[in-house]
């Protein structure tokens, strides 16, 4: 097996999990595209390596993607380099994408509002989709709007998920201090793990922002690419089951982690096979 389809294989994602619906090609080469991902975001986040190996890892990544003609590249970076110039994929979004995580080194950074933490949620997911829909195949304008907004929606899933797992990883905290300020809910709350009406309120208000991207997401889906797009449009219905999930059992993320049983993605994913 692989280096990279070891990587994937190991985080057990749902991104992963979606690959399923790719041809061949395409899926090997997503799943050298994700294995990338996990390792810059590994980089930036795991607390196993020490921080001047993860400054270095990731100036390493960029350094990459900035030379013309880059040299001493290991396997997995000729493998990405090779999948960014087969599918002519624009090198910023590689580099924006390493910049996201560089910027997860601070894990005392805090967001002040939505707008703030919206470039956030554009380097390290919307990116990502950008460089899939390359890969994937796509060839309508209307599918780079899909992925931005597609991208801004799953993020947001995911800080709403991991807002337990994130205090436990140095404190970090990625809710904008503007949407705890509208609901009375402090960072003395949070990091006290307070599950309250302000609490959930707040947490239903940023849910809402998900909603609607999911659905700017859904508005921007054009037929010419739904066949490229199924991957995606699995990935999309697993994270907004995901939201749906946590809604209706009122944001309990201090004490679990949410997902979607296996048979139920299976589903999932098959209704992306066949278009529905």
């Amino acid at each position: 097996m692989s280096e990279a389809k070891q990587i994937t294989k190991n985080a057990k994602s749902n991104l992963a999990f979606a690959f399923a619906c790719l041809p061949p090609q395409r899926r090997d080469d997503m799943i050298s595209l994700y294995a990338f991902c996990r390792i810059v975001d590994d980089l930036a986040d795991s607390p196993a390596i020490p921080m001047d190996e993860k400054t270095s890892g990731l100036e390493n990544w960029k350094q990459c993607f900035s030379q013309t003609h880059p040299q001493n590249l290991n396997f997995s970076q000729k493998s990405i380099l090779e999948i960014r110039d087969r599918y002519k994929i624009d090198n910023q979004l590689f580099l924006d994408l390493i910049a996201g995580c560089q910027s997860d080194l601070q894990p005392t950074r805090r967001f002040t509002e939505w707008e703030e933490l919206k470039k956030y949620t554009y380097q390290v997911a919307s990116c990502v989709g950008l460089i899939s829909i390359k890969v994937f195949g796509c060839q309508h304008p209307d599918s780079v709007k899909y992925a931005v907004n597609l991208g801004h929606a799953l993020q947001l899933t995911n800080i709403l998920r991991d807002v337990g797992e994130d205090l436990s990883d140095n404190l970090r905290i990625y809710i904008p201090e503007n949407d705890m300020i509208r609901f009375q809910y402090s960072e003395r709350d949070l990091v006290g793990r307070v599950h309250d009406g302000r609490f959930t309120s707040m947490m239903q208000y940023i849910s809402e922002r998900a909603d609607y991207y999911y659905l700017e997401a859904e508005k921007h889906f054009h037929p010419q690419d739904s066949k490229a797009l199924r991957s995606s449009e699995a990935m999309r219905k697993i994270y907004h089951g995901i939201l749906k999930k946590m809604q209706k059992d009122n944001f309990q993320v201090f004490h679990q982690r949410y997902t979607l049983s296996k048979p139920r993605k299976i589903w999932l994913l098959l209704t992306s096979l066949a278009g529905l």
